[in-house]
């Protein structure tokens, strides 16, 4: 029975970090360069602010799944069979969230969030420039953040396969 829960954990856990994976990699590659091309710097400010809010929600549910699923899956396991792959990619998983944004914020600087806040607290009056640099950032913190969660969704596909699971 401990061994079918641990399968379980290691299926869900890889499922949910790969479409992390994906969500982060759409962001950076479709959905945030196409709000350049929104003929208003209005509606690029409000889809950004839509879109941020909703990705992030979706991310961190995908986040906290795969860190739950992948940690449990190694504590679970006989401490023969303990594997770290179930450690290190549950540690990516959670650290490709928060991580990244704090590591980002603090390279960026406080002009960063700063700006940020301004931008939304502009109303109807939003500079097309202020809003472009928006859309940078975020799309380079979504690289990173996809890098990271791919490679830990590579050591756990590699992981599994290894495993035989």
């Amino acid at each position: 029975m401990a061994a079918q829960t641990v399968s379980i954990c290691k299926f869900v856990g890889t499922i949910t970090l790969g479409i992390a994976t994906g969500v982060s990699a759409t962001l950076a590659t479709i959905a945030l360069p196409a709000l350049l091309a929104l003929p208003t710097a209005v509606n690029a400010r409000t889809t950004l602010t839509y879109l941020s809010y909703k990705s992030q929600n979706l991310s961190s549910y995908l986040r906290h799944i795969t860190t739950f699923t992948l940690f449990s899956a190694y504590l679970l396991s006989p401490k023969r069979f303990r594997h770290p792959y179930l450690l290190y990619t549950s540690i990516f998983a959670f650290i490709s969230g928060p991580g990244v944004e704090y590591a980002v914020g603090w390279s960026q600087g406080t002009d960063a969030k700063r700006q940020a806040l301004d931008l939304e607290a502009q109303g109807d009056d939003v500079n097309g420039e202020q809003v472009r640099q928006a859309v940078e950032s975020k799309q380079f913190t979504e690289r990173i953040k996809t890098g990271l969660a791919g490679l830990a969704f590579g050591m756990q596909v590699v992981g599994m396969w290894g495993d035989g699971a």
